[in-house]
């Protein structure tokens, strides 16, 4: 049964629910089936998802003993189950691609977090995975790195859909804008279809407002600052969305049959329980966006969620208040520039430890064998 809230969101507002979350007990217990029926429209997948899934339970025990038993490296194990759960989702999503032309019913997979710093090899893993999966709703999920940018760049070039993740400063947005538009470029000049390649702008949201408020506590100034930073960033990105996907520049590309490139609104969970659980949502409603919510604040928005346009909302509020943190010492550059690095270290960190579970797990069932 579709949910009202979804629904209208998408139909009213010109925003897409995403959901961050994949399981294999999801996919077969009809979890992630249901979730598309009430109006879920995407997914993404990051390392840290997969660690969880894969730690749980025994839905995995099969297919790694078989794995194991086929000579299969830990890391090829990993992908060997990913790709499996990836090609799965992808498939159930397939009906909203084509109903919605390809705008919507897109899954993403992210290439290893060990190559955030490097272009070439991020290329090479891109059109591997891209290719392996051979579906036309699967995203493949680079970071916006100095480095991942070109990877961006020729990715798209090459008509491989991006979803472009850890973006937390707008510069890097703006960066990433650049890449999707001079891909697009390069793959009309090599005669592409440039109507059949999607890419969203992943902008992390409530880490902002995590990293400013602890910097912000016992502060003097702190008064009517707190929890405030990262909706007003993440408003400031969306001006520049709507900046960047206009003029002769961008219309002659779209006269092609090119797309935006939509802002994805990323980490969306409130992390402070004191601010309301659908505030990452509820502010930074717009059209042209997605945002990717975890399981529970999907819950949330369906049960209580507010709808409104609002990440049009007091652009010169969000400025001004950009410039009253800059006032009280929190330089915003820093801090952006410390969230991607703690980002990619967080990512790499989940990686190591599912590989070390997969390891584990799957030298217990060759000796069970």
């Amino acid at each position: 049964m579709n949910n009202d809230r979804l629904v209208r969101l998408n139909r009213e507002y010109g925003q897409s629910i995403w959901i961050d979350f994949i399981s294999r007990d999801a996919l077969i217990s009809g979890e992630l089936a249901r979730l598309v029926e009430a109006g879920v429209l995407g997914l993404t997948s990051n390392p840290s998802i997969f660690e969880k899934a894969i730690s749980s339970g025994k839905s995995y025990d099969a297919d790694i003993a078989a794995l194991v038993a086929e000579g299969k490296t830990t890391h090829e194990i990993y992908e060997g189950l990913a790709l499996a759960d990836i090609a799965s989702a992808a498939d159930l999503l397939r009906p909203v691609y084509e109903q919605t032309a390809g705008a919507d019913g897109y899954v993403s997979l992210e290439v290893s977090p060990y190559l955030a710093h490097e272009t070439a090899a991020t290329i090479t893993e891109a059109k591997r995975l891209f290719a392996a999966l051979a579906r036309p709703n699967v995203m493949i999920k680079i970071p916006g790195t100095p480095e991942g940018v070109p990877a961006i760049e020729e990715a798209i070039g090459l008509g491989i859909n991006v979803n472009v993740t850890l973006l937390f400063a707008i510069g890097a947005y703006e960066a990433a804008a650049e890449a999707y538009i001079s891909g697009l470029e390069a793959l009309a000049q090599s005669g592409g279809d440039l109507s059949r390649v999607a890419s969203v702008a992943s902008f992390f949201v409530s880490r902002l407002d995590t990293a400013v408020d602890r910097q912000l506590e016992g502060h003097p100034r702190a008064a009517g600052l707190q929890g405030r930073a990262a909706i007003a960033n993440t408003r400031l990105a969306y001006e520049r969305f709507q900046g960047i996907f206009s003029g002769a520049r961008w219309e002659a590309l779209a006269a092609q049959g090119a797309r935006v490139q939509r802002p994805l609104w990323a980490s969306t969970s409130t992390k402070n329980p004191a601010y309301p659980d659908t505030l990452y949502v509820d502010a930074l409603i717009g059209p042209h966006t997605v945002n990717t919510t975890p399981p529970q604040t999907l819950a949330a928005f369906m049960d209580h969620g507010r709808l409104a346009e609002t990440v049009t909302a007091d652009l010169e509020g969000a400025r001004e208040l950009m410039a009253a943190l800059a006032a009280a010492g929190i330089d915003i550059d820093v801090v952006t520039a410390d969230l991607l690095q703690d980002g990619v270290q967080a990512f790499s960190d989940a990686f190591d430890q599912l590989l070390a579970g997969l390891e584990k797990k799957a030298a217990s069932l060759s000796a069970a064998a």
